[in-house]
């Protein structure tokens, strides 16, 4: 596997006394850096994050991208989404080199059709998810795909879209 420079080493529990609650502030400080404060932008478009609804003061996008769970009252942290808080910025940053997979693709829901941006760094097992929006995308979550049928039904979305774009 080829090494990845530009890709943050992962941020461990152990190295914050194995403290969760020094760990969720470091973690937190790491998002607002790479999220809120720099202005990140994909594609030439501003990247926002969903800021409600707010928990602990901190917004829903940060909550979905360090804990697993279909319900939002009862999701739980993801140690491996944890210590990965440092990978979204740089990926969406990268995300136009060779062995990052790009594509959108639509799901419908009761308001109607929402498309989503997938961002596979297929080398790496991790999935951003960004939602498109009028002007601007919104960091929606971002997750470790580790299991080989979820790898199946991503390279089949991805294959899809691009025949769906005419790509040899």
């Amino acid at each position: 596997m080829k090494t990845v420079t530009w890709l943050p080493n992962l941020i461990l529990l152990s190295e914050y006394e194995s403290s969760w609650e020094n760990y969720l502030n470091a973690l937190y400080i790491f998002y607002t850096e790479d999220f809120i404060d720099s202005k990140p932008i994909f594609c030439g478009q501003k990247l926002a994050v969903k800021k409600y609804p707010l928990f602990d003061e901190k917004e829903a996008t940060f909550w979905h991208i360090i804990q697993d769970g279909e319900k939002e009252e009862d999701r739980i942290p993801d140690l491996r989404r944890c210590e990965r808080i440092r990978w979204p910025k740089p990926i969406t940053e990268h995300c136009t080199e060779s062995g990052i997979k790009v594509w959108e693709n639509e799901r419908h829901t009761k308001r109607g059709k929402e498309t989503s941006i997938c961002i596979w760094f297929e080398q790496v097992e991790y999935l951003i998810i960004l939602r498109k929006r009028a002007g601007y995308n919104l960091f929606w979550t971002a997750y470790q795909v580790t299991k080989a049928h979820r790898k199946r039904k991503l390279e089949k979305e991805y294959q899809c879209y691009l025949k769906k774009q005419g790509a040899p």
